[in-house]
């Protein structure tokens, strides 16, 4: 447990930024998991629009540090090679 005042509001600001991190983490999951859904479903077309709406989401998140650029730049670069691969 926290014993000083400013020990006690580092605790309070460090869940409060916890939970807000947590809740950006969720929305990158959900914006993949939406493209892996239309690549499952074989639609080409749908899963390029959802893949354009997710690059944006995944690299703003990865610019606040919310995950590491290497793993947004991983991330968005299988899901690419997903689409491309249901196209040929």
């Amino acid at each position: 447990m926290a014993n000083s005042a400013q020990a006690r509001k580092r605790a309070k600001q460090s869940e409060v930024r916890r939970r807000h991190n947590a809740s950006f983490r969720s929305m990158v999951r959900t914006y993949i998991k939406k493209v892996d859904a239309a690549i499952i479903g074989g639609d080409h077309a749908s899963a390029t629009t959802a893949y354009n709406t997710a690059v944006p989401v995944i690299d703003r998140m990865a610019d606040r540090g919310i995950i590491h650029k290497n793993k947004a730049a991983r991330h968005k670069s299988r899901l690419n090679s997903a689409i491309k691969a249901l196209q040929a």
